[in-house]
């Protein structure tokens, strides 16, 4: 607690009637007497309670936004900047900035972490279509067929194809049930 704060309990404990001298309990504190006096009369506010009134979402708000984006991410599918600008702008009724979302990251970088994806992920990403895995995978079960391959002598296959259909498709050829 701040000593200003301990400065204004202080003066709500007081007996009432009792007159405020605003110079001793800023002697006691050792804050400013005029800062005291206006805070106390409601002329003037803290810099938390003052930035809080200005942000668009409130604190519970943003917190709430912080579990769902938390959320999201455990699923497997972290939300953009832009699904976080469109959840936000949901909320305020109001269409959000670029920045706001820039500013909301940096208030919680203890809680978010902001990535861009590298271009090789984009490439990978246009690329994906079952179509095209499914071709693989038959070219793949030509040549396991063709040299006689066995499945323990298969391995080092690229991590990023790891999707769930792409595993039927390849317990499919081998004639297998899926497990997760």
């Amino acid at each position: 607690m701040a000593a200003i704060d301990k400065a204004l309990a202080a003066i709500e404990l007081r007996e009432l009637g009792d007159k405020v001298v605003y110079q001793q309990y800023a002697n006691k504190y050792s804050v400013s007497r005029s800062a005291l006096s206006r805070r106390h009369r409601g002329v003037s506010r803290s810099r938390a309670d003052y930035t809080a009134d200005k942000q668009s979402l409130a604190p519970h708000q943003e917190l709430e936004l912080i579990r769902y984006i938390t959320k999201l991410t455990k699923q497997g599918l972290p939300p953009t900047r832009e699904m976080i600008r469109n959840f936000s702008s949901e909320v305020v009724h109001q269409q959000l900035s670029e920045s706001w979302v820039t500013r909301f990251i940096n208030r919680h970088e203890i809680h978010l972490i902001s990535k861009w994806t590298t271009a090789m992920d984009r490439t990978r990403h246009l690329a994906d279509s079952e179509s095209k895995y499914r071709l693989y995978f038959e070219l793949l079960h030509q040549k396991i067929t063709q040299y006689h391959l066995e499945a323990r002598d298969i391995y080092n296959m690229d991590e990023k194809l790891s999707r769930g259909w792409v595993r039927v498709l390849w317990a499919e050829k081998l004639g297998k049930s899926v497990c997760y």
